[in-house]
């Protein structure tokens, strides 16, 4: 079946990943909604919780790293892979913008349709995938994402923009759409993208040599301190761990938020080094589809004619991508599988050891 290639999984465990990113995304829009009070606002400090985020991912990524390797080759990776280190702040900041606006967003709008407006990232992602890999997409390939978009926009077509009801189409403008929050909303759009594309490029290309974990870690230092100048520019930091605050954020509610976001970080990073950011897209919007089912019975959101509608066009548009996948994978796969083309042909290549060489090599593959 085309939907499970090795071009669209290469293995199992890519597969796991891209099923766990779904359902740890679904989850977290389902947590961070449940965790508002009645007057939708949080009784909590988000930046706090973004911050406490990171700090989770820092230390759950080192202690991996750790178990792998040692305390020691973590401190001499830092060193030796400083410019990596430094250019993880640009999707740093991209992602402390992202997953400070989800709370604004969320406050605003029911979790199917934040996720909805989310889906204009699937063609903005298009276009800053060729441009920062250089590889054109084909016709089918743009095909699939335009009609996924199509799929995700009919998915609310005579809705109210709040509260997910249907109302008269006459009722129903641009102007209906067009306040502060989807300007948050299109600011979260670009956020994810370069930053999702970036981050691939780093695991892929310049930082492809990095342990996994090793890239978490930098990514998750840069991220710390941009939600620590944050706090300070909201004039919260001194304020940001006394005790009132935290005992807002000890609750079951609000920890469930910041574990399932710190998995969500970590799954990222493995997603976008086995898979891509394209397909990436698609995964977003199948959690779309399965956020407006669990919204239904959890907090009685209706399913109407448009949400099957849009599940319909969705899953076509997931099926014709299947038939011809983007497949990005990373530098350091690239020289394997050439090294392993050059074993099963008898071409004995110690030459190719030379980094030099080696970059040569995988130009020409």
């Amino acid at each position: 079946m085309a939907f499970f290639s090795s071009d669209l999984f290469p293995n199992t465990l890519s597969f796991i990943v891209f099923v766990s990113y779904m359902g740890l995304f679904i989850n977290q829009g389902i947590l961070v909604t449940a965790s508002k009070s009645e007057d939708n606002s949080y009784s909590y400090n988000t930046v706090t919780v973004v911050l406490l985020t990171e700090v989770a991912k820092l230390v759950a990524s080192s202690l991996v790293f750790i178990k792998d390797q040692s305390v020691k080759r973590l401190f001499a990776d830092i060193v030796t892979y400083k410019k990596v280190l430094f250019l993880y702040l640009i999707p740093a900041v991209l992602y402390c913008l992202y997953n400070n606006l989800q709370f604004v967003n969320l406050s605003a709008y029911d979790p199917t349709t934040y996720y909805l407006l989310l889906q204009f990232r699937v063609v903005v992602t298009g276009i800053t995938f060729q441009l920062v890999f250089k590889k054109k997409l084909s016709h089918i390939q743009w095909m699939s994402l335009l009609l996924l978009t199509v799929g995700c926009i009919i998915k609310e077509v005579n809705h109210d923009v709040s509260g997910g009801e249907t109302v008269p189409a006459t009722s129903t403008s641009l102007f209906d759409f067009l306040d502060i929050h989807l300007f948050f909303i299109m600011l979260q759009v670009f956020s994810s993208c370069f930053a999702g594309v970036y981050n691939e490029f780093l695991l892929k290309d310049t930082g492809a040599d990095v342990h996994i974990m090793m890239a978490n870690v930098f990514m998750y230092i840069n991220s710390i301190v941009c939600n620590i100048l944050l706090l300070a520019v909201r004039g919260q930091l001194s304020e940001a761990f006394i005790f009132s605050n935290m005992e807002s954020i000890m609750k079951p509610r609000v920890l469930a938020i910041i574990i399932n976001n710190a998995a969500i970080g970590i799954v990222t990073s493995l997603f976008l080094r086995s898979l891509n950011s394209i397909l990436k897209t698609f995964a977003s919007a199948l959690e779309l589809m399965f956020t407006a089912v669990l919204c239904w019975f959890i907090f009685g959101i209706p399913v109407d004619k448009f949400t099957v509608l849009a599940i319909f066009i969705v899953s076509v548009a997931t099926y014709i991508y299947a038939q011809n996948p983007v497949v990005n994978k990373a530098r350091s796969d690239i020289e394997l599988d050439f090294k392993k083309k050059l074993e099963i042909n008898g071409i004995s290549t110690p030459e190719t050891s030379s980094p030099g060489r080696r970059h040569k090599l995988v130009l020409s593959v």
